[in-house]
């Protein structure tokens, strides 16, 4: 149940994306429940190996790498599913920083015991 709670609010959270983040654009409730879907499956699936890929640049860079790997990834989900589309590597990078608050917010507020 918590995981499905989980899943609409960062549906949600990408609904809201699009009025603070120009560059960003979706088109509607549905569109955002597959994009979040796709971002969880994303972040559960392949930030884990890029991360692992690039450990020598996360070690340099104190982990600020990270940011740009959760940028590529939303750019990513915005060349993959129709009807969400991210104009550019900057929205992507702010619109996944919001989706990251977004996401620890939740997980702080729905953690399991």
């Amino acid at each position: 149940m918590k995981l499905i709670a989980k899943w609409i609010l960062v549906a949600l959270a990408f609904l809201v994306l699009p009025e603070f983040i120009s560059g960003i654009a979706i088109a509607s409730f549905k569109t955002a429940l597959v994009v979040a879907l796709f971002w969880g499956l994303a972040n559960l699936v392949i930030k884990p190996i890029l991360l692992l890929v690039l450990l020598p640049i996360t070690i340099l860079t104190l982990g600020l790498i990270t940011f740009v790997v959760n940028a590529l990834l939303l750019w990513g989900i915005g060349n993959l599913i129709q009807g969400f589309t991210v104009d550019g590597f900057v929205p992507a990078f702010l619109g996944a920083l919001v989706l990251t608050v977004v996401s620890m917010i939740a997980n702080f507020i729905l953690k399991d015991d």
